[in-house]
């Protein structure tokens, strides 16, 4: 049996520590200035001339160095190209990966890390715009580099005061500003968002309807003349639960499983198409998101829907099915 008393006390703690970085947190913003936005600017307008774009590196150490890992990913999943190095390794040989046309954020809460000296003298040498992020003003990184993050002075929540916590949560949602700031000032878009999210629930949720549409000669059509055993024909052929029923190029309607169950009769094959057929059904671009699609289908008043008739430039290019999006994951 669980000791009641252990456990409210981690309860406790756990409050106490989310509430304290909580705090932290509420104070960095406080003091969020002008050197932001000029970090914000000198990594939006890197170099691209001589060999091309120029990449944000992000460095440090210890518990800084994971923080800055994260940081490199986010930037780089959200179109800002960025990576990380370490700074020993960059002290024998990698350093080599940096250019001049690159800026440098380097991650210290301290700023005095015998390890960031190579790096910091590389900087200053090749004339690279160096980024400190860092809570002592006065350090050496704050006072070589070209724009200051700085943090508040607020301690680790860390019982000890010694493990980093506290600061490093501000690193990370320091970070985390920037690649939105970053973002929103190239405008990225869903489409271009999803280049770098391929895979799992973030490309998912962002496939167009025209990547899971039926579309061309798979497509269940029939004349505006054909009789129902004719559809039915196509229906069950094509095995995707409705019929189009097209005048010309022009789409009149649609007959779907659930209007065979309404009209079910014993003359129902000899029946015309335009008969059962529904001719307002509904629509959804080609453009638009397949989880748009998923929405409409699912929460429709009354009993959802199984498929929607997709358009482009003013024409019918497809259906798109809910067991395909479902199918694909888009949940």
């Amino acid at each position: 049996m669980a000791d009641n008393s252990n456990s409210q006390k981690d309860i406790d703690c756990a409050v106490h520590v989310l509430m304290e970085e909580a705090k932290a947190l509420e104070t960095l913003a406080s003091v969020v200035d002008g050197e932001f936005h000029r970090a914000v600017e000198s990594v939006h307008k890197m170099k691209q001339v001589g060999q091309g774009t120029g990449r944000l590196i992000v460095a440090g150490i210890g518990k800084s160095g994971h923080v800055a890992r994260k940081i490199a990913a986010t930037l780089s999943s959200t179109g800002t190209p960025a990576f990380f190095v370490h700074p020993g390794e960059a002290s024998h040989g990698d350093m080599g990966m940096i250019t001049e046309y690159d800026v440098v954020i380097m991650l210290s809460n301290s700023g005095e890390n015998s390890e960031l000296s190579d790096l910091i003298h590389y900087t200053r040498r090749y004339n690279i715009t160096l980024i400190a992020m860092t809570g002592n003003e006065n350090s050496t990184l704050a006072n070589h580099a070209d724009i200051k993050l700085l943090m508040p002075k607020v301690g680790e929540v860390c019982p000890n005061g010694l493990a980093p916590t506290t600061s490093t949560t501000m690193m990370i949602a320091y970070g985390d500003a920037l690649a939105v700031a970053l973002l929103k000032r190239m405008g990225l878009t869903p489409d271009q968002y999803k280049v770098f999210h391929p895979g799992g629930k973030l490309g998912q949720k962002l496939m167009k309807v025209s990547e899971l549409m039926v579309a061309g000669d798979d497509l269940p059509i029939v004349s505006k003349d054909a009789l129902m055993s004719e559809a039915l024909l196509v229906l069950t052929g094509k095995n995707l639960g409705a019929v189009l029923v097209f005048d010309g190029k022009d789409m009149l309607g649609i007959v779907t499983d659930g209007d065979l169950k309404r009209h079910m009769s014993p003359d129902l094959l000899q029946k015309p198409v335009v008969d059962i057929m529904t001719s307002d059904p509904m629509t959804i671009s080609q453009d638009a998101l397949a989880v748009e699609a998923l929405d409409i289908m699912t929460k429709r008043q009354g009993n959802y829907i199984t498929s929607l008739i997709v358009t482009g430039d003013g024409k019918v290019s497809g259906m798109i099915r809910l067991q395909d999006c479902l199918q694909a994951g888009i949940a």
